[in-house]
């Protein structure tokens, strides 16, 4: 009997995440992180993006070519990284004809959460005092995350009235809201908040194994609202 080829059991994969301040490129072969970088906080994703993932496919021994999937962060998070990442996945994927996948960012970042957690809201800033929020359950720490709820907006006040003790809480939202959380909340640890590629890379595999695909063509960012140039320029046109 033929035995399975490495490149469909331990595929090269490229991982892309930008949905905020940091953004990081990473390489896998199947389940193993290979290596990873984080691009620096003070320049633009655009500009650094490109010739990180270039410098690592150089230390790896890779061409782009031998990369079988790209997978990228779809969001909620910042407008202008989520579509530089995107855009760099279509880009890379149209030119080597390796597999997109597209992750949801938050359900990456619910996977870092403690074994202790059995339902976690995850939350992210969106201005004017509201936050993006999904919650993920599991029914014991040896399952999987599944999302409870759909990703949703809700007023900053709104969600804290509902909350109670036996949901944790992660995400980047944290930053600016954990002090506003009451002491009997569970919260992350900040190390977790950010979703990283190995979370990332758990989501993508699994899709990528099960034969999932995302469309160069159609895939765009997580987003519920228009950014805030859209806005005000809507603002404007009233």
């Amino acid at each position: 009997m033929a035995q399975p080829d490495a490149a469909d059991t331990e595929p090269r994969l490229l991982i892309l995440e930008t949905s905020g301040p940091v953004g990081q490129v990473a390489l896998a072969r199947g389940d193993k992180l290979f290596s990873a970088r984080r691009l620096d906080e003070t320049r633009r994703h655009a500009r650094d993006l490109v010739p990180a993932v270039a410098e690592l496919l150089v230390e790896q021994n890779w061409k782009p070519g031998d990369v079988r999937a790209i997978i990228v962060s779809r969001g909620p998070g910042s407008y202008t990284g989520l579509r530089v990442g995107i855009m760099s996945a279509k880009t890379f994927a149209y030119a080597t004809g390796s597999a997109l996948i597209g992750v949801e960012t938050f359900h990456a970042i619910a996977l870092q959460v403690s074994d202790q957690a059995l339902r976690v809201d995850v939350i992210a800033d969106a201005q004017q005092a509201k936050v993006y929020v999904q919650r993920f359950a599991r029914a014991s720490s040896s399952e999987d995350w599944r999302p409870e709820s759909a990703l949703r907006i809700e007023k900053l006040n709104d969600w804290l009235s509902f909350l109670s003790p036996d949901v944790w809480v992660t995400g980047p939202g944290l930053h600016l809201y954990g002090g506003r959380l009451p002491a009997s909340i569970h919260q992350a640890g900040s190390e977790q908040w950010e979703p990283g590629p190995e979370s990332l890379l758990r989501l993508g595999l699994a899709r990528f194994l099960s034969g999932a695909r995302d469309d160069i063509w159609s895939i765009e960012p997580i987003y519920l609202r228009p950014s805030s140039a859209e806005e005000k320029r809507t603002l404007g046109s009233g």
